[in-house]
């Protein structure tokens, strides 16, 4: 089985977009179609259902995934076995992790990391970090930087970073919202949480403990959007539209900190516990053992 082709197919299952998958793979849209076509007459299935509007995996499809993400590592642990030596350690580690967590915890850790092993090459992906625990159970990713949740998977090893607390916070700018708050804060009094519009993450902690605490109050929450990542929270709070209960990591280094607050209430909500996450199993393998290791003596070097 050509393992160019496995890789094609496996960035394809998981973008299910020709277009996307041609671009990250360095190849046209029909190339892309042609190697797709050959691993169907291979295995004699259908692996994709593909029309106008999109695309998904068939039944074989979802089972030749499993495979071929097999043939692509056995590959690539050959390559290495065939490339290192005892001096030096040469491959790819994939990270993923939000934006904030890439410029508050990697670029402390990225350095020492190239000095120690600069024959390891680290992959970070960014992107929503409720979605890190998922990525790397399904295999997409070696590691990830996650807030632990409360029902954290027993088949993964978590090495804790740093903790952040939650923060409530509203809008600088004249809106509605900022005029509910301002009066509470003058009467000193706490808001009607059923008339305070809300600006939720899709997924994720910050999202469940409001949801939760919200709950407690036997109110029916005002949800004006919800979006993916912190990021994006703070971002929809800044132009008026509603409160959010987001990471104050987030907050600091948001572009947007200048117009937000942080508001006075909700401050005894449990704080997000962050670090990395990696299978149990996969901390054998000699790259990414390494990579976890270098950023166990990076936290131990920050006390």
């Amino acid at each position: 089985m050509d393992v160019r082709a496995c890789q094609v197919f496996l960035k394809l299952s998981e973008t299910l977009h020709f277009g996307q998958t041609a671009e990250e793979c360095n190849l046209s849209p029909s190339a892309v179609s042609r190697l797709i076509q050959r691993l169907e007459q291979a295995v004699e299935q259908k692996l994709l259902q593909r029309d106008n509007r999109r695309v998904c995996l068939t039944p074989a499809g979802r089972h030749f995934q499993d495979y071929a993400r097999k043939v692509v590592d056995d590959w690539q642990q050959l390559r290495r076995d065939f490339s290192q030596s005892e001096a030096e350690l040469s491959g790819e580690v994939s990270v993923f992790g939000s934006v904030t967590a890439s410029y508050s915890i990697l670029n402390q850790i990225l350095p020492t990391m190239r000095e120690s092993y600069p024959g390891i090459e680290i992959k970070l992906r960014t992107g929503d970090q409720a979605d890190g625990i998922e990525r790397v159970l399904g295999g997409r990713e070696d590691s990830a930087i996650v807030a632990m949740p409360d029902d954290f998977p027993d088949k993964l090893s978590f090495l804790p970073l740093r903790t952040t607390p939650l923060k409530l916070i509203g809008p600088n700018m004249p809106s509605a919202s900022t005029r509910i708050l301002d009066q509470c804060q003058t009467d000193g009094s706490d808001p009607d949480w059923s008339k305070v519009p809300i600006v939720l993450a899709e997924r994720g902690l910050a999202r469940e403990r409001l949801l939760q605490q919200l709950q407690l109050f036997k109110c029916k929450p005002l949800i004006y959007a919800q979006v993916a990542g912190h990021e994006a929270v703070v971002s929809m709070v800044s132009l008026g539209f509603g409160i959010a209960l987001v990471p104050e990591l987030v907050i600091e280094h948001s572009p947007q900190r200048q117009n937000v607050r942080i508001l006075p209430w909700l401050n005894d909500l449990p704080a997000f516990q962050l670090g990395l996450c990696a299978m149990h199993e996969h901390l054998d393998d000699p790259l990414l053992n390494a990579f976890w290791e270098c950023v166990r003596q990076c936290r131990s070097l920050r006390g």
